[in-house]
């Protein structure tokens, strides 16, 4: 038996959260994979609490803690660690966002092929918008030119994003990557515990180009084309000027973290 945890961060997800929850507890269908979700809200005032309890409250495969507040995401997700260590060990781990979609048993296909492959830590799946096209994300490790190219994106992405998106690799099999996008990550349980999970620094965003990058040094993380998840990809902020700003200072401690500038 293969047991394989998931953690979702909801702050005002009521839009989302059903979908998200219950498309993934339903893709789950190998006897083989002992699956628990974990649900972390950050304190959120949209009815998303009262709608999980409603719909998922009575599977015994979901769990819905408080936060105690907006603490972030990276924090959030590491109180799997205390989970980890006394209530449900697992040997895989996803982190996944409150506005995917799961429609194939990703779950028991991402575990399966690294139990094949004991030297591969981290996965990060194929991502799709809704309707099907590939979401064009950065695969190598973050860069300030790469950063400001996906900021100013048109229809077609500029040779710099594709540069960054290693468009010209082979996306019909697995590839090592360096940066893998925060909305699904598979992970290792026993690699995410050796390295105390996310820097909880990061209140949001750049948590996942820094895990990825940090997960490189215990072994090998791949870009896996046999897994698909389908995410809204909000891109909240580019609209909101308070999470702008988070965006920006986010980038800034991973620059000075990791001397990319």
């Amino acid at each position: 038996m293969i047991k394989v945890s998931a953690s979702i961060v909801t702050y005002n997800n009521v839009k989302y959260i059903e979908k998200a929850v219950g498309t993934l507890l339903d893709s789950v269908k190998d006897k083989n994979i002992d699956f628990k979700v974990f649900v972390f809200d950050n304190g959120s005032t949209d009815g998303t609490v009262e709608l999980l309890n409603e719909k998922f409250g009575d599977d015994p495969r979901f769990s819905l803690r408080d936060s105690g507040g907006n603490i972030g995401f990276g924090k959030a997700h590491n109180q799997m660690l205390k989970i980890f260590e006394n209530e449900f060990k697992s040997d895989y781990h996803c982190v996944v966002n409150p506005d995917v979609v799961i429609e194939d048993d990703i779950v028991s296909i991402m575990s399966n092929y690294c139990e094949a492959n004991k030297d591969v830590v981290q996965l990060s799946p194929r991502i799709c918008f809704p309707d099907g096209r590939n979401q064009i994300l950065g695969k190598r490790k973050p860069h300030i030119w790469y950063l400001v190219a996906s900021r100013l994106r048109g229809d077609e992405p500029s040779k710099l994003l594709s540069y960054y998106a290693m468009l010209d690799a082979d996306y019909t099999k697995p590839f090592e990557v360096w940066n893998a996008t925060g909305c699904f990550m598979f992970f290792r349980t026993d690699t995410f515990i050796k390295i105390g999970g996310f820097d909880d620094r990061y209140f949001m965003y750049f948590e996942d180009c820094d895990i990825t990058r940090t997960m490189n040094k215990q072994g090998k993380v791949l870009f896996f084309p046999d897994a698909i998840v389908y995410h809204v990809w909000a891109r909240d902020s580019k609209r909101n000027t308070k999470l702008k700003i988070i965006h920006i200072q986010s980038m800034l401690k991973y620059d000075l973290k990791w001397r990319t500038i």
